[in-house]
């Protein structure tokens, strides 16, 4: 215990949950930080007495076949920020820590499949991994990119791969890429409207990534739970005002939020051009880093976070008076919506996968974001 706030707290509340995380003070911040901010271990026993989560944070190492994927936090707003130094710089520094982190014979594990039917091998995986960074490294806007690669996502589930292997597969997938270029251009129109349905299971999705569960949530008992229903109704709904799911949010309507916000600011563009690559290149959105979902959900699930981003972006800026958004509200929209992707426990369950999919079928995934790009 500190104080009265207990160190560790179950991941689950379902009885005999054996995952734990660091707990943490009635705003969230963590129980061992002081007033200022700092660490209270770091500050009396050095930074190798912190927990092993602590001094990770916030690189994440995912396995790769013979090697191993790093991926960043993009809840510390060092990592939004690109503050720091480069992760080129820290190699050793971060090869000690992966040593630490990870257990022996990860090198043996089977990549992610592809599909729930299909899985590749590690080197044909990855070369399905580097297509998808290929894409989103491109020069065109973020919403443009996501739609292209959604585009050839769709068609890479449909495909068998027992005979499309090595060099095959790149002109398989060099194939697909070109026919998504030449049907979706750079200057699309982006005025598709999502369907009511989708736009609903959107925001249900959304104020997921928009909450922030405490620990003084969890004592909260029914009255907490009750607020979080009438919450969830609202949100359903779509109608009134848009329920403060934590203290940095107002409550504004809903319907302010489907106005055009003037799309990202240019700064904003390379923050989540960069987001989405260290996701993908360290492929943390699929197999064991998410939720042992195959690489095709898994993409889907990473696109969505860019227009729940844009929403909770939206959210913020029409909290703070404005009606165009600012580096600044996609920052600490981001840094919110990542503190769960990947981490939280209700976003591999089966409701939130069955989300995901359904938006999938209705064709509204890519149309949400043409939709918040606006």
């Amino acid at each position: 215990m500190v104080g009265r706030l207990p160190v560790l707290v179950p991941l689950s509340r379902l009885p005999g949950s054996r995952r734990y995380r660091l707990g943490h003070q009635a705003d969230g911040a963590c129980v061992f930080l002081d007033a200022n901010g700092l660490c209270r271990i770091h500050a009396k026993f050095g930074e190798q007495a912190k927990p092993l989560a602590c001094r990770i944070y916030p690189y994440a190492f995912h396995p790769a076949g013979r090697h191993l994927a790093v991926s960043l936090r993009f809840s510390c707003p060092s990592v939004v920020s690109n503050r720091g130094r480069a992760v080129g710089d820290q190699a050793d520094e971060i090869k000690k820590l992966a040593r630490d982190a990870v257990p022996a014979g990860v090198s043996r594990l089977p990549a992610p499949n592809i599909t729930p039917k299909e899985q590749l091998d590690w080197p044909d995986f990855l070369r399905m991994r580097d297509a998808l960074d290929a894409e989103l490294a491109a020069a065109e806007a973020v919403h443009v990119k996501l739609r292209r690669a959604l585009f050839w996502i769709d068609l890479v589930e449909q495909a068998t791969f027992s005979k499309v292997r090595g060099d095959r597969l790149d002109e398989f997938l060099d194939l697909i890429r070109q026919t998504a270029s030449a049907k979706i251009p750079a200057d699309i129109d982006p005025t598709a409207q999502p369907g009511r349905s989708g736009r609903m299971q959107f925001r249900m999705l959304t104020a997921q990534y928009a909450r922030k569960d405490t620990f003084a949530d969890r004592r909260s008992g029914w009255r907490g739970r009750w607020k979080l229903l009438q919450a969830a109704v609202r949100f359903a709904r779509g109608t009134g005002t848009v329920p403060p799911l934590q203290e940095v949010f107002r409550e504004v309507p809903f319907a302010a939020l489907e106005h055009p916000f003037g799309g990202l600011p240019a700064q904003a563009e390379e923050m989540f051009t960069r987001y989405l690559r260290v996701k993908i290149q360290g492929l943390h959105f699929c197999g064991r880093a998410y939720y042992g979902v195959p690489l095709v959900e898994g993409f889907r699930s990473l696109v969505l976070v860019y227009p729940c981003v844009m929403w909770l972006s939206r959210w913020l800026a029409a909290g703070r008076g404005r009606d165009v958004l600012q580096t600044e509200d996609v920052a600490d929209a981001l840094a919110i919506a990542d503190h769960h992707h990947g981490y939280s426990p209700a976003f591999g369950q089966r409701s939130f996968r069955r989300r995901v999919r359904f938006l999938a079928r209705l064709g509204d995934i890519e149309k949400l974001c043409m939709w918040y790009s606006r």
